[in-house]
């Protein structure tokens, strides 16, 4: 059987995932299945006719920030921070989406510490909000923001978690969505559960707190998780941590069988509230990437059930 390609173990590359920022765990074991079945459609890098802008000083790379012509004037946008993800594919989310959003693209390389590490710091991320207006009023244009939303693929999910566990941050945020990006560490470390191993909850608590948040019948706020079924073996899987996240909650899995956006196939879901987890087929790289490609219709879900 031939390697992965590369660029398809980067794309699926989380780790180093760290249980409580400071234990290191090692590289996990890539997905070694190839699937030709689905579709697998795939968004083609493409040029917009909007403003596009960026970000510099705040993060440790440059942030994108990507602005529809037609809402140059309105002022109830969403503000999309989606992260880790290549910026035409928030572009075309922005465009396509039917979601009156600004698109911003926060890439800052491997590993959900990579993600994490940067907002530590509490008072950044409302530096990158405020960041967002400068942009928007350099640029002569009367749109301006009323909600924000937050979108984690793969390793973003450490950036999202963080700023969850923030609660002047927290505050803020109006809805949040994982694309196949919720992981924990093992304990004892690089023991599955399915061999003796349990999760360490200190990963994902932020996320249960949220998700209790989002299911209280007044809530307005919105949580959505998707995920596929890769299990990179060396630290906690997406759907081991919803698993988890169900269990807690007392909620179940409602087995499903309906066709989704790009060819992914759903097999599972969990809806209460403004809370739902939806279960994906599929244990290779591509299908992990399929989570990536498909934010737009992901997002527009999001915002858009009752």
């Amino acid at each position: 059987m031939k390697p992965l390609p590369v660029a398809l173990l980067m794309l699926l590359a989380v780790p180093p995932i760290q249980a409580q920022d400071s234990v290191r765990i090692r590289a996990q074991y890539p997905s070694p299945m190839v699937e030709r079945t689905r579709a697998h459609g795939r968004i083609a890098p493409a040029t917009y006719d909007g403003i596009r802008d960026s970000i510099v000083g705040v993060l440790p790379r440059v942030v994108d920030v990507y602005l529809p012509n037609r809402h140059n004037d309105r002022r109830d946008l969403l503000m999309f921070l989606n992260f880790h993800t290549a910026a035409y594919v928030t572009h075309h989310a922005a465009e396509s989406s039917g979601v009156d959003l600004i698109g911003v693209t926060i890439n800052l390389g491997g590993g959900s510490s990579a993600y994490g590490a940067p907002f530590t710091d509490s008072t950044v991320f409302l530096r990158l909000l405020k960041s967002v207006d400068s942009v928007l009023r350099g640029r002569g244009v009367g749109a301006r923001w009323n909600r924000v939303a937050l979108a984690g693929f793969s390793a973003g999910y450490g950036a999202v978690r963080r700023i969850l566990s923030q609660p002047e941050n927290r505050a803020r945020i109006d809805a949040a969505l994982l694309l196949d990006g919720i992981h924990a560490s093992y304990i004892p470390e690089r023991t599955p559960i399915a061999e003796g191993g349990r999760i360490d909850s200190t990963n994902v608590e932020a996320f249960l707190s949220f998700a209790r948040e989002t299911m209280r019948p007044d809530s307005k706020k919105r949580f959505m998780i998707t995920h596929s079924e890769v299990f990179p073996g060396t630290f906690v899987s997406t759907t081991e941590a919803t698993d988890w996240l169900i269990e807690q909650l007392g909620l179940r899995r409602t087995p499903v069988l309906r066709w989704g956006p790009l060819g992914m196939q759903q097999t599972s879901e969990v809806r209460t509230g403004n809370f739902a987890i939806l279960g994906f087929a599929g244990n290779s790289g591509i299908d992990h990437g399929d989570h990536l490609h498909a934010v737009g219709y992901f997002v527009k879900e999001l915002v858009g059930w009752k």
